[in-house]
């Protein structure tokens, strides 16, 4: 990046994070609306792929992305929040949009985006200003399709103001109460708003009410709905070096020997409704048979999910993981319990105010035999000795140490991982993880890059 460049980057950062941030929200879709009429619509120059739910999201979104490329489609994909840099939120063709492309758009907006703010008493957000860049930069790219997460939500998420030709709901969870909902029931209701008119939904596993709510959203707006573990699911799947084998049933038949180089029975999830999406929107089903299973297996030995168990040194292995609220966290536990053969494992907890911190700590106790409390950088970060009090409460004072520097707190576990009985080494791992802006942190420190 050139020192230009760079700079010109600074300024539409510092101008973007002036906003309101993706923490602050006035539920609502006027202002994004008034934004994408101005810009001509970009939202409708391309058929959407729009992806919600609480967990695997972002994970699910690229692996869509990355079949979706491997039949020769040219995809945008929109996700959020970012682990290192703002331009991971917009992707061309499987790469972060460069920087000069960035501020050319932001600056091409800029002036719509001041006459929406003119216009109302609530100027627009961070989030809502860079769903309107990207629809606009996918519209002029132009992209095939676009993959779009979610943000919070689904109902009046600046996402929905496109109405997805396909809407991908991953398994939902308690998170974002306060916005969403006090029971899951509740909260599938909001995000079951991506579904529309003649889309197809495809839907996760869920937990009954969820479900529940989903599908009478689906039924209202007369929708096709292809459920996990009745139109598709796994079928088979088996630890691997690397990663897992897995064997899925699509909706237009089976998948065999699938490599997927990622942890976890909530991968194999992901990957399954991944396919279904792909398959749904190409229009394959039981009338036409599987798509072309050797694209499908290429794509998914592709797919990359950084911060998502993601190991980044080894002796000890040092993983970052970006869950964020319990169900994430339980499902990192049990994949780290079925991938990873740790004697010890210490873990490294960053978290940020208004998350389920203690039922976060309960899931981590029954793996990690020590652990270092941390802050990460965000202006919500619950400060270390806060965050130490709740995890002594969990795991006793004698295995919690508070290290309030990130780098300082992964050197401490990596010498506390160290320092096991002999009969540990080569078996001690580091586990870094509580929030996605501590997985992205820790990244940036252990890899030294930002892409």
């Amino acid at each position: 990046m050139s020192n230009g460049s760079t700079g010109e980057m600074a300024r539409v950062e510092s101008e973007l994070l002036a906003r309101w941030p993706e923490s602050r929200l006035e539920p609502s879709l006027t202002r994004i609306s008034a934004l994408v009429d101005l810009l001509g619509s970009p939202h409708r120059a391309m058929p959407v792929i729009q992806v919600a739910g609480t967990n695997g999201k972002t994970t699910t979104a690229r692996m869509i992305d990355e079949i979706l490329r491997g039949f020769g489609l040219r995809v945008g994909r929109f996700t959020s929040p970012h682990l290192q840099t703002i331009r991971e939120r917009i992707v061309l063709n499987g790469e972060p949009v460069g920087p000069e492309r960035f501020v050319e758009t932001y600056d091409d907006i800029a002036p719509y985006v001041q006459m929406v703010d003119a216009a109302g008493e609530i100027p627009m957000s961070f989030f809502e200003v860079m769903v309107g860049m990207a629809y606009a930069l996918f519209a002029d790219a132009p992209v095939d399709v676009a993959v779009v997460e979610v943000g919070m939500g689904g109902r009046w998420d600046a996402t929905n103001v496109a109405d997805a030709r396909v809407a991908v709901v991953t398994p939902v969870a308690m998170d974002h109460a306060e916005y969403l909902g006090p029971d899951v029931a509740t909260i599938a209701g909001e995000k079951a708003g991506i579904i529309k008119a003649d889309s197809i939904a495809v839907l996760a596993h869920q937990q009954p009410g969820a479900l529940d709510a989903l599908v009478r959203r689906a039924v209202e707006a007369d929708a096709v709905v292809a459920r996990e573990g009745t139109e598709f699911g796994i079928l088979d799947r088996k630890v691997a070096v690397g990663g897992q084998q897995v064997r899925l049933q699509g909706l237009g038949g089976e998948y065999e020997e699938v490599f997927l180089p990622l942890f976890g029975a909530h991968q194999a999830q992901n990957a399954a409704t991944a396919l279904a999406a792909v398959e749904a929107f190409l229009g394959a089903g039981a009338a036409t048979g599987p798509i072309e299973q050797e694209t499908v297996r290429a794509a998914f030995a592709a797919v990359r999910s950084p911060g998502r168990l993601e190991r980044l040194r080894t002796s000890p292995t040092v993983l970052v993981d970006a869950a964020h609220n319990p169900a994430g966290m339980t499902a990192t536990v049990e994949a780290i319990r079925e991938s990873f053969d740790f004697t010890r494992l210490v873990g490294v907890v960053g978290a940020v105010h208004g998350k389920d911190v203690a039922g976060m700590l309960a899931a981590l106790e029954e793996v990690c035999a020590e652990l270092v409390v941390t802050q990460n950088s965000s202006s919500r970060a619950m400060p270390a000795d806060e965050l130490g009090a709740l995890a002594v409460d969990v795991f006793g004072a004698d295995r919690v140490s508070v290290s309030p520097r990130l780098n300082e707190a992964i050197t401490e576990a990596i010498e506390l991982a160290e320092a096991g009985p002999d009969d540990a080494l080569g078996g001690s791992g580091v586990l870094v993880t509580g929030s996605v802006i501590t997985a992205g942190e820790a990244r940036t420190l252990l890899s030294g890059s930002r892409r």
